[in-house]
């Protein structure tokens, strides 16, 4: 990390701010967690619609052109979807289920992941997260996903970080893994809604991501503001993007090395 971009720590009133914002979107989607309306996205137009149905990836802001600004620092609320043709909800909840095998569907965002603890339909699971764009950062995260049955045909779940560390020199004798809450702030929190639905042939995959950074500090913005402003959406794309071509790949019969299936 360049040396002129400084460490800085999460300030209560940025948390405070985040956890007010979260409260009203929480409230917002809750006839969709509870099963009273069908969709995350209930704006999603006809035209985005089709082009998922067609294999491509939807995502824009959940309200206006950009981040949300609080006291030091900025909340990013996406909404993205896509539509996996040809696999049942059975499936997509196995696969996403499967947290030990997330370093492999997901990466190279995702170096690691492991399954903590399971009871149900909960979880509480770790991954140690890769962002670049113009300089690489290394986050380890930790999470508690609770999902929900809301029908036979379509399931919901919530999932929040309860710890963010940033590392430095990754992977290497010199790793260092910071405290919570401070660092260079390119990910303070981060809080996923899904909405998973067998439809058409497929399953509809929705999420709504909302993240916490720090603010863009002047003289910075080359380095920071790549990162702060458009890896969310980049983030929410690839996840998107992984678990449905996976869900797609696992249709596909395996050919073995003698050619027989």
């Amino acid at each position: 990390m360049p040396e002129t971009a400084n460490s800085v720590q999460l300030a209560p009133q940025t948390l405070a701010a985040f956890e007010h914002y979260i409260l009203e979107a929480e409230l917002a989607i809750q006839p969709c967690l509870r099963g009273a309306a069908s969709s995350l996205w209930p704006e999603l137009k006809a035209d985005l619609a089709l082009r998922m149905r067609n294999g491509q990836i939807a995502a824009e802001f959940w309200s206006g052109t950009g981040p949300i600004h609080v006291p030091d620092g900025l909340i990013h609320d996406w909404i993205g979807g896509a539509f996996a043709r040809g696999v049942t909800l059975a499936e997509t909840l196995r696969l996403i289920q499967n947290y030990d095998n997330h370093k492999n569907i997901y990466r190279p965002e995702v170096v690691d992941s492991r399954l903590l603890s399971h009871e149900a339909n909960d979880f509480q699971i770790s991954l140690r997260l890769r962002k670049k764009k113009v300089v690489t950062v290394v986050l380890d995260t930790f999470h508690d996903v609770h999902y929900a049955e809301v029908s036979p045909t379509r399931w919901t779940c919530r999932s929040f970080t309860t710890s963010v560390r940033e590392v430095e020199h990754a992977g290497t004798p010199k790793e260092v893994v910071s405290a919570a809450d401070t660092g260079y702030g390119y990910m303070w929190r981060l809080n996923s809604y899904w909405n998973f639905e067998e439809q058409d042939a497929g399953v509809w995959l929705e999420c709504r991501a909302i993240s916490l950074s720090r603010d863009i500090p002047k003289g910075l913005a080359w380095i920071i503001e790549p990162i702060i402003r458009k890896l969310p959406r980049e983030s929410l794309i690839h996840t998107l993007q992984a678990t449905r071509q996976a869900l797609i790949l696992e249709k596909i019969p395996q050919v073995s090395a003698t050619g027989k299936i």
